[in-house]
């Protein structure tokens, strides 16, 4: 069955706007079983890809006020689950997905260190700590766009802010999360010279997002 792409914007327009629970239970219902399809598709777990799905919609919910500019509900929800299904493979498997020549094509591929696991887990979490100290309009694009994997020009798109705008945003946000956790990376390294290099992985993590 075809899903009315207007309808469902005007559905996610009343649940932001007016908090409508209702709409919102539609939109679940109508977008439900095509996004745990698509998210099969790369945990080939039907169980995994209801969590991603279900955890979405949660957020989702539990975030509707400050998304109310999403103007294209349909693309947000396939472009999260794609990101939050790459973030699974990544975190709970022994498999990482690596990039290929190809920058539409996906490899996974097999590693598993612990301690570089345990290194990253906690850059993750002192950066998310981070980024909670920043501006709400710049948090929501850094967000948007780490997090659920939107372009700066989809993101622009979506809250309606100019292309530069949100390029100078982003900017500004990396900027700050560098600077505020700087004294963080260089006690890692001095404490533990021996470590993974978390300031490299920062940088690696930070520079994906201007791409």
């Amino acid at each position: 069955m075809k899903i009315d792409k207007t309808y469902l914007n005007t559905l996610w327009q009343r649940v932001s706007q007016e908090n409508d629970q209702r709409s919102f239970e539609e939109l679940f219902h109508l977008c439900y079983q095509r996004l745990v399809r698509f998210a099969v598709e790369y945990v080939h777990s039907h169980e995994s890809a209801e969590e991603i799905v279900s955890d979405i919609f949660l957020r989702l919910w539990a975030g509707r006020n400050t998304y109310q500019d999403i103007l294209h509900i349909e693309k947000y929800l396939f472009t999260a689950v794609r990101n939050q299904s790459l973030n699974y493979l990544r975190k709970f498997s022994a498999y990482r997905v690596v990039t290929t020549d190809n920058p539409e094509q996906l490899n996974i591929a097999y590693s598993h260190d612990p301690y570089k696991a345990s290194e990253w887990k906690e850059l993750l979490s002192r950066l998310d700590e981070a980024v909670e100290m920043l501006p709400p309009k710049r948090r929501k694009i850094f967000r948007l766009i780490r997090e659920d994997g939107f372009k700066p020009r989809e993101v622009a798109e979506i809250m309606n802010l100019s292309h530069r705008t949100v390029e100078t945003q982003l900017f500004k946000a990396v900027k700050t999360l560098h600077i505020v956790l700087q004294p963080y990376l260089s006690a890692r390294q001095k404490n533990a010279p021996a470590a993974v290099d978390t300031t490299v992985l920062l940088s690696l993590l930070l520079a994906s997002l201007t791409i």
